[in-house]
């Protein structure tokens, strides 16, 4: 679908001959998913039906959400499954081959990371990072380990969209030049919430892992974490990482942009998030000749073309609509005539199973590289509404051009021992 790096993964170190070896025996490969509030339930859902896979371990921070987890797991499969509080305790045990990461966002690329350094190969939830940084670590961890890193990005094993970005490849719209991505999705006040000492069945400390410490609340514990910046990135970073990924995907650039302006706020509700409830962002890639913009609603609003979560492509002789998941349209000339279009799905926990088993990255919908830009770009847009200024980015050397204040928002302070470190 595009000219992305791809390596083949050689079978040196003992996890990974064991992989290749329950390939060749047609065993399954045993998972364990890190985080099972929210997505890691889908995680559980989407492998253990699998036939080579079985979920071996659940893993949380949160002992009564695991027993829980544990409890409704041995109803539906008729299975027990092991559990455990601590993630590293997961990366020590040599009979788990992968790692399903559902963690909050902040924990995404240090899990990641040491998941490869241990041998695992890793299928993590996006944004597969919490800053920019964060991406090169993860790439040079699974080059460095020879791991598979699938980005949860389903979109990417969509047969339709596969389909779709044929279409814009081949110039059925003619010159793409420009991407929309939709975010419009329907997010409540979450209050305020005071802070207070944190319940005994939480290893708050693990849950904090890299961020800087602050006190428990439930405005953080668990979902709406996603609304503070010192764990989450909006829902930028939240559901539109799908988006910003169909964006690059679709257009094609493999790099960041070199221009970045985004601006918005809250205009509805006084509670307790920190990220913006409404942004706009607009990217350029100069050199391209083309552009991106990104819009996140909150609450009550339109449907463009029947699009709320979805995207929008233009180009010399029609446009394209993305919607949800796994389905698109075409409309051509100034009549808006109809063109080709289709509804299809995939699956994306099984592609990432015969990228493990093959060891070719070639093999993955959405590898490492996706991670990275993806996120990324969700991540300068962020900078920008946050610092209230346009910004000039150098793709090539991933920084801001003479703005040390914006460049010092490429990383984070991160808490000991919880650092993604320098020499991965």
């Amino acid at each position: 679908m595009n000219s992305r790096r791809t390596f083949v993964l050689s079978a040196g170190g003992a996890v990974a001959r064991m992989a290749a070896g329950k390939a060749q025996a047609n065993d399954r490969i045993r998972i364990a998913v890190i985080g099972v509030n929210g997505r890691g339930r889908d995680h559980i859902e989407g492998f253990e039906p699998l036939p080579d896979a079985e979920v071996a371990m659940l893993c949380d921070p949160d002992r009564k959400l695991l027993a829980e987890r544990a409890e409704q797991f041995e109803k539906k499969y008729g299975r027990k499954v092991a559990t455990e509080t601590d993630l590293r305790r997961v990366y020590e045990n040599k009979e788990i081959d992968a790692v399903s990461i559902a963690t909050p966002n902040h924990w995404h690329a240090l899990a990641a990371i040491w998941a490869c350094q241990a041998g695992k190969d890793v299928y993590v939830e996006k944004p597969g990072t919490h800053n920019v940084r964060e991406g090169r670590k993860l790439i040079e961890a699974a080059h460095k380990y020879n791991r598979i890193v699938q980005h949860g990005v389903q979109l990417r094993s969509s047969e339709a969209l596969q389909e779709a970005v044929g279409h814009l490849r081949k110039g059925t719209i003619g010159n793409v030049y420009m991407a929309r991505g939709l975010v419009f999705r329907w997010r409540p006040s979450i209050g305020k919430k005071p802070n207070e000492q944190p319940p005994e069945y939480l290893d708050y400390n693990l849950w904090l892992g890299p961020a800087e410490e602050r006190p428990f609340s439930r405005r953080l514990v668990h979902y709406n974490w996603h609304w503070h910046w010192d764990f989450g990135n909006g829902d930028v970073g939240n559901q539109g990482i799908h988006e910003t990924d169909m964006c690059m995907w679709g257009l094609g650039v493999e790099k960041l942009p070199n221009k970045i302006t985004a601006m918005g706020g809250k205009f509805l509700f006084d509670d307790d998030k920190e990220t913006p409830e409404t942004l706009s962002s607009t990217y350029l890639f100069g050199d391209e000749k083309k552009m991106i913009e990104f819009e996140v609603r909150p609450w009550c609003t339109n449907l463009e073309d029947g699009a709320g979560v979805g995207n929008l492509f233009y180009g010399s002789e029609g446009y394209m609509v993305v919607k949800g998941y796994n389905e698109y349209a075409i409309y051509l000339g100034e009549k808006r005539e109809r063109g080709p279009a289709r509804k299809a799905g995939g699956d994306h926990y099984a592609n990432f199973l015969k990228a493990v088993r093959s060891r070719k990255t070639l093999d993955q919908n959405g590898p490492v590289e996706t991670v990275h830009l993806a996120s990324a770009l969700a991540h300068l847009g962020n900078i920008s509404y946050r610092l209230g200024r346009q910004l000039t980015f150098d793709p090539a050397a991933e920084r801001f051009v003479g703005d040390q204040q914006a460049n010092a928002m490429l990383t984070r302070n991160y808490r000991a021992p919880f650092v993604v470190p320098e020499k991965v």
